[in-house]
């Protein structure tokens, strides 16, 4: 069971349907059912052991109607994988019905500290398995949830290295935004309210400081959401309007031409479980700066694949950014440790686990 995934649009889509993907080639697997509860897009290719029951999106009802269904017409699953915290409820259900184990998979902040709701919390330390997508999610989890260490198994993000690579700054964007000339800050990520801890404000603050040291420099916010002018007011406010460019939400044919139009890609976040989109910055060769206390440090490999620093010390970002803009770009080697390829043997060792 899925919020999305095929069909879906965000970090937790592409880690589910990278997740579906990757089981399907497990040996033992014939059939994996999967219920999302989401589809926005178009669809894609889904893989041919996965029976994607699209008839149950969008709508409440059919949601737990498709459950119910599957539950009453088959017996012969192995394991119930609820792929987000608010599913538990409807995923123990089904398991319990099934008399068979359930997994649960964690992704970030919603993770880290009790549920709103007290059934998920009771329920929470009822589970089997939990797959978490960084060791510091996996540890702000353990603080308030009575589970083992040991059942609670690291699976972090991956990219598709063929999506992505070295290149030239793409003359079309550059002419939509702007930026012949310009030294490029981006940053990449949903524009709303809830996930103000992302850093968008900290760069903007840090503008008019930045901008009189580099006067050719450029802010380049690709994403959209409610708290678009919010930004754009605080940009105008601080005098650098001109500076911050709104790229809103593009489709995933120009993700990679957009990284490459970035000098350095920068989220001093402080709720991040991961952050896919630092992976697919490097997988262009764009140098990135991350946080030293959220899950992005795991995507940076504790500082090997870029630069972390602490949110909360604007001088710290100050010069981030500018030791950033110093690097060339370049694929680190290292970088293979989220390939694909390694995401999915990590999938079939866990897999095997779980079915054993």
């Amino acid at each position: 069971m899925v919020g999305d995934a095929f069909g879906g649009h965000g970090g937790i889509a592409k880690f589910n349907r990278d997740l579906l993907i990757a089981m399907s080639s497990n040996l033992r697997l014939t059939e994996i059912v999967t219920i999302p509860r989401l589809i926005t897009r178009t669809l894609g290719q889904i893989p041919e052991k996965v029976d994607y029951l699209t008839y149950a999106a969008n709508n409440k009802l059919r949601y737990l109607t498709s459950i119910l269904l599957v539950l009453f017409k088959r017996s012969s699953f192995k394991i119930i994988i609820s792929g987000h915290i608010n599913l538990l409820p409807i995923a123990y259900l089904a398991a319990k019905c099934l008399n068979i184990p359930i997994c649960l998979i964690i992704h970030g902040i919603e993770a880290w500290q009790p549920h709103k709701n007290m059934m998920v919390n009771r329920l929470i330390n009822k589970v089997d398995a939990v797959i978490s997508v960084s060791n510091f999610t996996k540890q702000m989890f353990l603080k308030w949830t009575d589970l083992d260490d040991n059942i609670v198994k690291i699976l972090p993000n991956s990219f598709d290295q063929s999506l992505f690579g070295l290149g030239p700054k793409n003359r079309e964007l550059l002419s939509r935004y702007n930026l012949y000339g310009k030294k490029v800050l981006m940053t990449f990520g949903r524009l709303c309210s809830e996930e103000r801890y992302k850093g968008f404000d900290e760069i903007l603050a840090l503008l008019p400081k930045l901008t009189k040291e580099i006067p050719d420099l450029a802010y380049l916010i690709v994403g959209d959401g409610q708290d678009r002018e919010r930004l754009k007011n605080i940009a105008q406010s601080l005098g650098v309007g001109d500076k911050v460019i709104f790229a809103g939400y593009i489709p995933d044919s120009e993700k990679a031409d957009h990284y490459r139009l970035a000098d350095v890609f920068v989220m001093p976040s402080r709720g991040e479980g991961f952050g896919i989109v630092f992976l697919e910055a490097m997988a262009c060769g764009i140098p990135v700066i991350g946080s030293n206390v959220d899950g992005s440090r795991e995507a940076l490999r504790e500082g090997k694949l870029g630069i972390i620093v602490n949110p909360n010390d604007p001088k710290e970002i100050y010069n981030g950014i500018l030791s950033a803009l110093g690097k060339s770009k370049a694929i680190a080697e290292e970088l293979d440790y989220f390939s694909f390829s390694n995401f999915q043997k990590r999938v079939q060792q866990i897999l095997n686990q779980l079915i054993s």
